[in-house]
């Protein structure tokens, strides 16, 4: 059964007008009245749906039974990672959503090579919500990770005192370094930041630490940036 986004109020027993790109979406499978479908909003649960009216540019559909499903990690995890180039950021949010992330801050530090402001920066951020929206629908997720706006390192550590009460976990290459699951012991949420290629600078990992940020260690390899995320967070949620 075809399972779709709908960024809207559903209530059991309601007819709705789908929002467009639910609707778009029903149109590209080419669903007809009376055809199943599931839809979920991203506050829990799913809803039995089916299709009642077909048109131009509008689909209509009659809410069923909510199911109170949940696919979502045991541990919450947020990801705030400095953005690996080219299409490798669009890879790992996919890959993110469908092992469970919590929500993910892209940043931008000494050594990244992907440089984003303004309204290119709005753009990528709503592509990238795009991504983890068609990740949640195939992986069967029903709560969509929040993509943060875009920004740097020193403004996302600068704000990091606030949330000084929150584990905070910096992958780092340093010797003697403390492997990540043992650090992570049981904590029920946690961030983890990661350096883009080439890893955070020295001293970009020593104003983390200062702010409160644990050091740990996924062992003697050295992984490029999307492959460490995604390694990391597999270890701490499966």
């Amino acid at each position: 059964m075809p399972r779709i986004y709908c960024p809207t109020p559903l209530t059991a027993g309601e007819h709705l007008t789908l929002p467009a790109g639910a609707a778009r979406h029903v149109q590209v499978l080419r669903l007809q009245p009376g055809d199943p479908l599931s839809l979920f909003n991203g506050e829990g649960g799913e809803f039995e749906c089916s299709v009642t009216q077909m048109g131009r540019s509008t689909v209509q559909v009659q809410i069923g039974q909510h199911h109170a499903i949940e696919r979502e990690a045991s541990r919450l995890v947020h990801l705030a990672i400095c953005m690996p180039a080219n299409e490798r950021m669009d890879w790992l949010v996919e890959k993110a959503t469908e092992l469970g992330v919590a929500s993910i801050q892209p940043l931008m530090s000494e050594r990244s090579v992907l440089r984003l402001s303004g309204e290119r920066a709005e753009k990528k951020v709503l592509h990238w919500h795009s991504v983890a929206v068609a990740a949640c629908e195939q992986c069967g997720g029903n709560r969509v990770p929040e993509v943060h706006p875009v920004m740097t390192l020193t403004q996302w550590l600068q704000g990091w005192q606030a949330r000084a009460a929150h584990t905070c976990l910096v992958l780092s290459l340093a010797p003697g370094v403390q492997p990540l699951q043992r650090v992570a012991g049981d904590a029920s949420s946690l961030t983890l930041l990661l350096g883009p290629e080439g890893g955070l600078a020295a001293d970009e990992e020593a104003r983390a630490v200062a702010q409160g940020c644990t050091p740990v260690s996924l062992g003697p390899r050295v992984l490029r940036a999307e492959t460490a995320a995604l390694a990391a967070l597999a270890a701490l949620v499966l």
